[in-house]
C-alpha cells in the first residue's frame, strides 16, 4: 500500500503542473542570428495542441533565442507539410480516445500513412525529435517509435527507492559520451541530465546510440490507469533500458527521449516545486536541449 500512496502523491503533483512564468531561458551565444536559423516544426495535430504557446513554451523560447525559427504543424505530417522543415518535434501525442481518459487501451496517435510519411521524410534527410512520456503517451507514440527503430514500454519508469527525478550522469556512465553531450566543448559539455517520471524504451536494431541509460532499481509500473498503482500492477525491472538515444536513419537523424518535462519548465503543486529546466537538479537540461537540436539540424560538424 505504500506504493499506492506514493503514486497518488505523484499524481497530484502531475495534475497541478503549470508553466513556470518566472523561468527565463538565456542563450549566451546564439548559433544563428535570431529568426534566421533552421525551421523547427512542432506537432500540434495529435491532441498536443498549443505545445508552442502553452506547455512547451519554455522549450520553444530556448530554440528561438538560439536563432531557430519555430512553427506549429497542425495538419497530418506529409512530404508536402514537412518540405521546408529541418526538424520535426513530436511531444506527447495522444489518440482521441485517451483525451481525458488515461486508461488502457492506448491506441496509436498516428495513422499508418502518417508513420510512413515521417519515416520516408527522415530517410530522405529530415530529422525527428520524438519525445514520449509515461502511459498513456507511451502507447500513443509506440507505433511511430517502432517505425523509427525503438520499443516503448507503456508505463512509468520510476526509481522507487526515492520516487524522485532520475539523474543521468557522465560520471557513472548513465549519460553517454556522444556529440550531443560533448557539444562544441567548453560550456556546451553536458555532464548530467534530469528526467521526471517518464517511460523506458530500448532500440530494436544496432543502429541506435544510447544517450541515457536507466540504472539498477528502476522499475516500470504498467497500470491499467495512469498513476493508479497497486500491489498487482505489473512492474518489470528496466535497468539497461533507455530514456535517451540517437541514431541515423537513411540520410536523416532521430533522437528519442522518454520524458517530456525535461524539455520545459513547470511548477508543481501548492509548493510550486520546479519540474524541468528550472529544477536545480536539471541545471544542464537547457544545454542538453540545445545540443540535441544542433545535432539534429546539423548546426555544427559532428560524427554519428
Amino acid at each position: 500500500m505504500v506504493l499506492w500512496w506514493a503514486g497518488l502523491g505523484l499524481e497530484a503533483r502531475a495534475m497541478q503542473q503549470h508553466v513556470d512564468t518566472a523561468f527565463q531561458p538565456s542563450v549566451t551565444i546564439p548559433t544563428y542570428v535570431v529568426g534566421t536559423g533552421p525551421l523547427v516544426l512542432v506537432d500540434e495535430a495529435h491532441n498536443n495542441a498549443r505545445a508552442l504557446d502553452s506547455a512547451y513554451r519554455p522549450f520553444a523560447e530556448v530554440l528561438r533565442q538560439d536563432g531557430y525559427r519555430t512553427d506549429a504543424l497542425r495538419e497530418p505530417p506529409s512530404a508536402r507539410a514537412l518540405q521546408h522543415a529541418s526538424v520535426l518535434v513530436i511531444i506527447n501525442p495522444l489518440h482521441d480516445t485517451n483525451v481525458d481518459n488515461w486508461t488502457l487501451p492506448t491506441p496509436s496517435a498516428f495513422s499508418t500513412a502518417e508513420i510512413a510519411a515521417i519515416r520516408a521524410w527522415v530517410e530522405d534527410g529530415g530529422s525527428v525529435l520524438l519525445v514520449g512520456d509515461h502511459m498513456p503517451f507511451a502507447g500513443a507514440a509506440a507505433a511511430l517509435a517502432e517505425a523509427l527503430g525503438f520499443e516503448f514500454m507503456n508505463g512509468f519508469a520510476i526509481d522507487t527507492s526515492a520516487w524522485e527525478p532520475l539523474v543521468f550522469r557522465r560520471g557513472d556512465r548513465s549519460l553517454a559520451s556522444h556529440p550531443i553531450t560533448e557539444g562544441r566543448g567548453g560550456a556546451e559539455r553536458v555532464d548530467s541530465v534530469a528526467t521526471f517520471w517518464g517511460l523506458a524504451f530500448r532500440p530494436l536494431d544496432p543502429g541506435a546510440t544510447p544517450l541515457m541509460t536507466l540504472g539498477r532499481g528502476v522499475i516500470s509500473y504498467n497500470p491499467l490507469e495512469a498513476w493508479r498503482f497497486n500491489p498487482d500492477t505489473p512492474s518489470p525491472p528496466v535497468d539497461g533500458w533507455l530514456q535517451g538515444a540517437a541514431r541515423g536513419l537513411g540520410a536523416g537523424r532521430v533522437v528519442v527521449l522518454g520524458e517530456a518535462g525535461m524539455l520545459s519548465a513547470h511548477v508543481s503543486g501548492p509548493n510550486r516545486v520546479p519540474v524541468g529546466m528550472n529544477a536545480p537538479v536539471a541545471s544542464q537540461n537547457q544545454q542538453f536541449v540545445l545540443n540535441v537540436m544542433h545535432w539534429l539540424s546539423r548546426g555544427w560538424p559532428v560524427g554519428h
